[in-house]
């Protein structure tokens, strides 16, 4: 049998439903996802619930899922974090591949019949997951191996230490105004932007189309979701000076749904 001859046939066991609906919501990197809550529902009718048993007791999973929103491929893309250019895709974790197979590392909260709920979510709403296995921290888990081109320096910890991340990390700050109204979207929206913010902008403030992070004058820019984050950078020092609201006046003047409302109310709190 030769290799175009050759086709293999999955089904997702279940589907994963989380807030993120759309690529510009969900976290870059598995930092930015720290907190971020979800559930798998696993399908009926397929004895899975006998499949789940003893699964309890670990403390992480690893889920197989598909990028359901990929339709293409690229042998070479720019990841958030490289500093010297595009990368084959083989060494990178890239959604754009030529099998849009996804892994991640999640927490296990708890498991109540066909549905698991887990945290550290950075995929979407509806992910298409594969399958499930228990996270084996001692041989699952090489701190001192090489980081390939991310490698800046790693100490050598030894098998059974801490990874330390190979980038080194920029030093973030919040300025009064920015502290307040990161505060207020938090309480109103419940989004974790301090934390989307500090993963995003600790491993590099510079210009980046996949990160959202562009020029602003003297300044720069990063986009979470629908928010608009002005920071500037001395050094290794990032300061965030203030957030805003990414919706034209247009749009805030028009009827809309729970989003808009609160950046309307929002601009009223800060803006007026």
């Amino acid at each position: 049998m030769s290799v175009d001859d050759l086709s293999l046939s999955l089904s997702p066991i279940g589907f994963l439903r989380t807030a993120a609906a759309s690529k510009v919501e969900a976290p870059r990197q598995p930092g930015a996802a720290a907190g971020v809550r979800g559930r798998i529902e696993l399908l009926p009718g397929r004895n899975f619930e006998h499949a789940l048993q003893d699964l309890e007791g670990w403390e992480r999973i690893w889920v197989l899922f598909w990028f359901h929103q990929n339709s293409t491929w690229r042998p070479k893309v720019l990841p958030p974090r490289s500093t010297t250019g595009r990368k084959g895709v083989f060494a990178t974790r890239a959604p754009y591949r030529p099998n849009p197979l996804g892994l991640s590392a999640l927490r296990l909260d708890g498991i109540d019949g066909l549905t698991v709920h887990v945290e550290g979510v950075d995929m979407l709403d509806g992910t298409p997951v594969l399958d499930i296995k228990p996270y084996v921290p001692y041989t699952d888990a090489w701190p001192a191996a090489r980081s390939g081109w991310l490698e800046v320096a790693v100490p050598d910890h030894g098998r059974g230490g801490a990874a330390a991340d190979p980038v080194v990390a920029y030093q973030l700050s919040f300025a009064a105004a920015a502290t307040e109204q990161a505060r207020w979207i938090e309480a109103r929206t419940g989004l974790p932007i301090r934390e989307r913010i500090m993963a995003i902008l600790s491993i590099g403030p510079a210009p980046h189309p996949y990160r959202r992070i562009r020029r602003d004058g003297d300044a720069f820019r990063l986009a979470v979701r629908e928010w608009r984050v002005r920071f500037r950078v001395a050094g290794r020092q990032v300061t965030v000076e203030e957030i805003g609201s990414g919706f034209r006046a247009a749009q805030l003047a028009s009827p809309g749904d729970d989003i808009v409302e609160a950046h309307r109310a929002f601009v009223r709190a800060f803006c007026s």
